[in-house]
């Protein structure tokens, strides 16, 4: 079995993200700004994109692969990109998700930066959404 590869996309590769959330007949679109973040093993099995915004990020976009799931490859591929990317993160998610996250150090974010906080109270309007929180990593010494 190909090894496992994580890191952010290159700017000429950004298309594969959408690609890949096309051939999973994803809703999701990979952002236009900010960084992209995937998991390879000879092609993409997960991605996400992290948004700037304040002095953090907003993850979005967080997507594996259905044959993939159950093998921890959300939580590395966040974890990856947490030791690298400064500032906090934030996500919108549905409350049933909350304890997916709540494993990847996210908490319920009861203030959010205020681009964030008008975008969640547009999105809640038509579906149930929590706004959740991870602190940022100490940098490695």
């Amino acid at each position: 079995m190909p090894s496992l590869q994580i890191g952010p996309l290159d700017e000429a590769s950004r298309p594969l993200l959408n690609k890949f959330y096309r051939q999973h007949r994803s809703s999701m679109r990979a952002s236009t700004e900010g960084q992209l973040w995937v998991v390879k093993q000879s092609e993409v099995i997960a991605g996400m994109s992290l948004t700037p915004v304040a002095q953090g990020h907003w993850l979005t976009g967080l997507f594996v692969a259905p044959s993939h799931r159950g093998r921890g490859l959300a939580a590395q591929l966040v974890q990856r990109a947490r030791q690298v990317v400064p500032g906090p993160l934030w996500l919108f998610c549905h409350p049933d998700l909350e304890t997916l996250y709540q494993r990847m150090s996210f908490t319920r974010a009861p203030h959010l930066p205020a681009a964030l906080a008008e975008r969640l109270a547009r999105y809640q309007r038509s579906k149930p959404l929590l706004a959740m929180g991870a602190p940022a990593l100490d940098p490695p010494p």
